[in-house]
Order: structure tokens, then sequence, then C-alpha cells
């Protein structure tokens, strides 16, 4: 993978640049502070940049909503000494797919580098096959609304493409068709109440209405459908919202593949 890195210690610079090259990768510049960073991500277009939190002029959070991640299709590590589970959460909401904790070991890093290689072959893989324009209103059996579900079926709700392209990436590798996508609440209702999906990925943190604010809605739309929440925050009122208002769990951002795909098994008892 190409990747950039952003960081105003030249000592932690360097590791880094060694332990991305150790294991192959190629490192196409550093930078101390965000400055030159945007102009990089369009020209050189890196496939990762590890981007610490506590930089001169803008910070890394700054950086991160700036750079547009899904636009230039850049995975986003972020570097930090914090423990604040909000910091990392807003992070993963706003498109971070990985942590490197100070100070860090080098079998993290390498671990982190090996988690984004496979989200990028996941979504990659689900690329080829494009989003249906249209959820097909036919899916579900000719039963009474209350009784409707499509079994091995979902639906995506998500305001990023990136999350939705390594969603359905995962599910289908398990079995799970994803026969509908949403990127907003209101939509996310409609595409489940026209589908009956058997489980339903909604994102918690999205504009105009929110995944909790459409979770009753979409419950009264498919009452069989079984709703798992997407959330980079854990935090007690979210998960204390979300099982009040139906949700069967919730799974953290950055996703990981292999966690995801045991959530789902288990929940919907695939074999």
């Amino acid at each position: 993978m190409k990747i950039a890195i952003v960081d105003d210690n030249a000592a932690i610079r360097k590791v880094l640049r060694a332990i991305c090259e150790g294991q192959g990768h190629r490192v196409l510049a550093e930078f101390g502070s965000g400055d030159g960073l945007l102009d990089c991500i369009r020209a050189e277009r890196p496939d990762v940049v590890c981007l610490d939190f506590e930089l001169p002029g803008k910070d890394g959070l700054e950086l991160l909503v700036e750079m547009d991640v899904a636009a230039n299709q850049v995975d986003v590590v972020m570097i930090t000494g914090s423990a604040d589970p909000e910091l990392k959460g807003h992070a993963a909401d706003l498109g971070a797919v990985g942590f490197i904790n100070k100070p860090f070991a080098e079998a993290q890093v390498i671990d982190e580098l090996k988690q984004i290689e496979q989200t990028r072959a996941i979504a990659a893989r689900a690329a080829a096959a494009p989003e249906p324009a249209k959820p097909p209103v036919a899916a579900a059996p000719a039963l009474p609304t209350s009784d409707r579900v499509v079994p091995r079926s979902a639906v995506v709700v998500d305001d990023s493409g990136s999350i939705r392209l390594l969603l359905k990436g995962i599910l289908e590798g398990i079995g799970v068709k994803v026969i509908g996508f949403a990127a907003n609440g209101q939509a996310g209702i409609d595409v489940v109440g026209k589908t009956h999906p058997a489980l339903v990925c909604l994102d918690v943190d999205m504009p105009g209405m929110t995944g909790l604010e459409a979770l009753p809605q979409i419950l009264a739309a498919s009452p069989r459908s079984k709703i798992v929440m997407v959330t980079g925050n854990a935090g007690r009122a979210i998960v204390e919202a979300s099982v009040a208002g139906g949700a069967k769990g919730y799974f953290l951002k950055p996703i990981r593949p292999a966690k995801l795909e045991e959530f789902v098994r288990k929940l919907l008892q695939l074999v």
C-alpha cells in the first residue's frame, strides 16, 4: 500500500516509516503538520494516511474532516496518546479506520495495516457488483406484513459509501444477500418497508434523521427484521437508547470483519 505519515515528532515518523517499509509498503511522504497533506492526497493518492491527533495548526480531527476520505479512497489511521473513548468514537464516525496508541509496539502497527489490507480487499470485491438502484419490491414473501422477512438478507443504512461497500462484502461473504441500501434514516425506513430483510445494519450518526430516530419507524415497517446499530461511540446513552428502541445489539467502527461475521452468524443462526 502507498502510505503518508503525519506526525510532528520526527522520531515517530522514522519508526513508522521503518515498520511500514519493513512490511513491503511504500511511504510516499512525511509531514510534521497538516501543511501539504491535502495536496499530497489529491496528487499522490495514498491508500493510507497515518495521522496524529495532536498537531501544530490544524489537529488530526480537523484534517480528517477536510480530506474527504470517501472521495479520495484513503484510509486514515489515527495516532494518539489519549485513552478517551469519545475522542476515538468521534474519529471513527468521521471515517477513521484504525488507531495506533502511543506508546506503540511494532506489532500494533503491523496489525492495523493488515486489518486495512483486509477491509480494502473486501470492499473492492463488493464494488465489483453495483448497489441496486431500487430495492426489489417483490423480494419478500406474500405474507401478512407482521410476518414478512426474507431469509439471509440484509439492508445497509449508512451515509458512508465505503462503509456500505465494506458491510456488503462482509455480509455476502457469509451468505447474507444485501438487497437494499440507504444513505439516511428516512430512505432506510422506505427501503426496509419494501424489502423486509432479516437484518438491518443501521448507522447511528447520519445527517438529517439519525439512526436512533429512524429505529422505531424501521421496526414498525418490518417488525421481524433484526436491527443492529453501527457506531463509533459505545457510550452508555447510545447503547441504552438502542436497546430501548428495539435493536438487537451494536458493533463499533472501525469495523473488524471477523467480529462482525461472528456477530451476524449468531444473530441470524447461520450454519
